[in-house]
């Protein structure tokens, strides 16, 4: 980083006076090139993180200093001027006001586009407001999505309720699955956004990403992945998606004690994300703390580990549930529709996901499971989120898809006693597995086993 000097004293990597150098006005997100990762050689996610090694400590620490200031200065008054006029950056160290840009968040969407292989990335509060801000950027008054039926519940809520109310926003709710389907229910020039989450929440449908992504780009179609269930494992954007979505809350963060998403996508989407009169993330104001930032780049380094730890627990227990007679949906199971697929587009270093659903088909026998899992044997917590280091369990239909009304959950293949677990990786394999056999055996009185 290029010295300057300022009031007779040398600030090495702090923004530049008015003149120093030759400002260009260059794409703030493409200006470094080098720590981005290209497609043709960064096909693994952790070599991409790797490349993009976030910058040094101010004072010389090996972890980068927090920027906790919400505004900035400037050395010369023309130099705000130029900066509000978008002829000077962040890609050159000028800051103005942390509901823009943030060094410190900055550095953790470098470390998200390299994460997603696209060519830049923004953070935001929540995953929600990821969403909302991609879609109302690509959508206006008028537009039409297509989305597939197996969504989040917040996402549906969004799609069916609030988009068409307040801003004239319509969707068609397809099975993802079903290639023509999706195909007709685009209409060209009208259709904006096709949207649908890599793994389903919570039935775990695996996406046919380059399939839908050709379908898409065919019809002048943005396609957008949420692919918070499937970090590491997946890479939409590697796989022709155009913007790819996360709820930093769940598996990248790790801890269940942040709040957190992320948009990853094309750099002139996400400027135009910024723009001063148009920009969805600059005017609604989705702001990612510094601090939360800071914390979150020291934990993307070893996602991959914990990633295959969460993915090779949910592979064994999937394996062994199912043997007992359980219902279990996994996509690392053979009989999963979609295993192939899978196995087909996935980083397979890091398994097929953290996640296993247990059908027990009535809403009792899933509460009673989860009961006896969390109070009698101490297996998980009965809770929502996915991610953490101890295994979270929900009942997803009256829970994080309760947004949806009957027939949709129905369609969506959300059975009333679905059980959502996202598999931990706290003490040994065999120990927990132990804890769960034990629940098991307890509520062994008929209603629990041999129901596939």
């Amino acid at each position: 980083m290029a010295e300057t000097q300022s009031r007779g004293l040398v600030f090495a990597g702090k923004k530049r006076g008015s003149g120093t150098d030759d400002f260009d006005g260059d794409d703030i997100f493409v200006a470094k090139k080098s720590m981005l990762p290209t497609m043709a050689t960064e096909s693994d996610p952790a070599a991409a993180l790797a490349n993009a090694r976030h910058e040094f400590g101010e004072h010389g620490g090996v972890n980068m200093s927090i920027e906790a200031s919400a505004t900035f200065t400037v050395m010369e008054p023309e130099t705000m001027r130029r900066m509000f006029a978008g002829e000077l950056g962040p890609d050159r160290d000028f800051f103005i006001y942390s509901r823009h840009f943030n060094p410190t968040v900055l550095n953790l969407g470098r470390l998200m586009a390299a994460l997603e292989g696209t060519e830049a990335a923004y953070c935001t509060a929540s995953g929600m407001s990821a969403i909302s801000s991609v879609l109302l950027q690509l959508c206006s008054s008028g537009g039409h999505v297509v989305a597939s039926r197996t969504l989040y519940g917040g996402t549906h809520a969004l799609l069916t309720h609030f988009f068409p109310r307040a801003c004239n926003i319509t969707t068609t709710f397809v099975d993802i699955g079903d290639l023509e389907a999706v195909k007709n229910a685009i209409f060209e020039g009208k259709t904006k956004v096709l949207y649908f989450e890599s793994m389903s929440n919570p039935t775990l449908t695996v996406a046919n990403i380059p399939a839908l992504s050709r379908i898409g780009h065919e019809k002048g179609t943005t396609v957008v992945v949420d692919n918070t269930f499937a970090p590491m494992v997946l890479s939409p954007a590697r796989l022709g998606a155009d913007v790819v979505l996360h709820s930093i809350s769940k598996f990248i963060s790790g801890g269940a004690d942040v709040i957190a998403g992320a948009v990853c996508g094309p750099a002139s989407l996400v400027n135009s994300m910024m723009d001063l009169h148009q920009g969805a993330l600059m005017l609604l104001g989705p702001t990612m703390n510094a601090k939360v930032a800071f914390e979150l780049s020291e934990r993307i380094p070893h996602l991959g580990l914990r990633m295959k730890e969460h993915c090779r627990r949910a592979m064994e227990y999937a394996i062994r549930m199912k043997k007992l007679g359980l219902k279990v949906i996994y996509p690392g199971l053979e009989d999963h529709p979609q295993h192939e697929l899978l196995k087909s587009m996935a980083n397979m270093e890091y398994g097929y996901g953290g996640l296993l659903c247990v059908d027990m088909e009535t809403e009792e026998r899933a509460n009673r499971l989860m009961h006896h899992l969390q109070n009698y044997t101490q297996f998980g917590f009965m809770a929502v989120s996915l991610g953490y280091y101890e295994t979270l369990m929900s009942c997803s239909g009256s829970s994080t898809s309760s947004e949806m009304n009957a027939k949709e959950k129905e369609l969506a293949g959300i059975s009333p006693g679905l059980v959502r677990m996202s598999i931990g990786y706290i003490g040994t394999l065999e120990q927990k597995w132990s804890q769960l056999e034990k629940a098991l055996t307890r509520m062994q009185d008929g209603t629990l086993l041999n129901k596939n």
